[in-house]
């Protein structure tokens, strides 16, 4: 059975924005299994993603 995705605006749990997370994404995490929308950004994710690996 094919999902048809939409588009959905998000807003980033860190910095507040709104960012879109894009169809072609939301198939991408069900293709992993991901089964929660992300919370934040890129920008903010890129961030986290940084500092995680400074502190490591």
């Amino acid at each position: 059975m094919e999902t048809n995705y939409e588009d959905i605006t998000l807003t980033c749990k860190d910095c507040g924005k709104e960012f879109v997370f894009t169809a072609g994404e939301q198939a991408f995490y069900a293709e992993k299994g991901f089964t929660n929308q992300p919370v934040r950004c890129a920008d903010c994710r890129r961030a986290r993603k940084q500092q995680n690996n400074r502190n490591n």
